[in-house]
């Protein structure tokens, strides 16, 4: 049985539940994190030594970082899937986007949802808000070009790399900030509100 440790408004345990849904595998969830805490534990660590979610195990087999988790469960209960292709360098386009969503959009993406959503109004840093906005702005253009010639990000077809960003689309056209033009990322986020997982476990308020 699967187990995933992780509170569910957590946009890296969201991209776990994603896949999970879309593959119909049966696991259980457990609340820890943010207001839940319980990460701090001589448990938890032992588990996961950053302290942060989500925790995977399977059968006394322990993973964390979220896009670790995303390629295992593919290649451990999906290989004939495409949601992580097999073939070299289709994987490798995958896997080029997810280092993307790691490396150039957690950072300026974060400053805005916790500026926006877990900063009381009168505690906001309004100006370095507004800077992650605008530089979140510019990293999302990358990906709108992206989309230009294909549905999904790293193709015509779903994949995990649609997973790791598709959870910070919705958080993205949620906030109530001026945005660039993007037709092709709207049009793809759209796409992803079709889905029945994600319409139910990702597009949901901002908490």
């Amino acid at each position: 049985m699967l187990r995933l440790w992780g509170r569910d408004n957590s946009s890296n345990v969201m991209k776990v539940i994603w896949l999970l849904g879309e593959l119909g595998l049966e696991y259980e969830r457990l609340d820890v994190g943010g207001a839940f805490g319980k990460t701090d534990t001589p448990q938890y660590r032992g588990m996961n030594p950053t302290g942060l979610v989500p925790t995977l195990e399977e059968d006394g087999f322990v993973l964390w970082e979220s896009n670790a988790i995303l390629r295992y469960l593919c290649q451990a209960h999906a290989a004939g899937s495409g949601f992580y292709p097999p073939q070299p360098r289709a994987r490798a386009i995958v896997d080029q986007w997810l280092d993307f969503q790691q490396c150039e959009l957690n950072k300026p993406l974060t400053v805005v949802f916790w500026g926006l959503v877990r900063t009381a109004a009168e505690k906001r840093d309004m100006a370095a808000i507004q800077a992650a906005a605008k530089d979140s702005g510019r990293v999302w253009a990358m990906v709108d070009a992206a989309l230009e010639n294909h549905a999904y990000v790293a193709g015509d077809a779903l994949t995990i790399a649609d997973m790791a960003l598709g959870v910070h689309v919705h958080r993205w056209f949620s906030f109530a900030i001026d945005r660039p033009e993007a037709t092709h990322l709207r049009a793809w986020y759209e796409r992803l509100l079709a889905r029945p997982v994600y319409a139910e476990h990702i597009a949901r308020p901002l908490t």
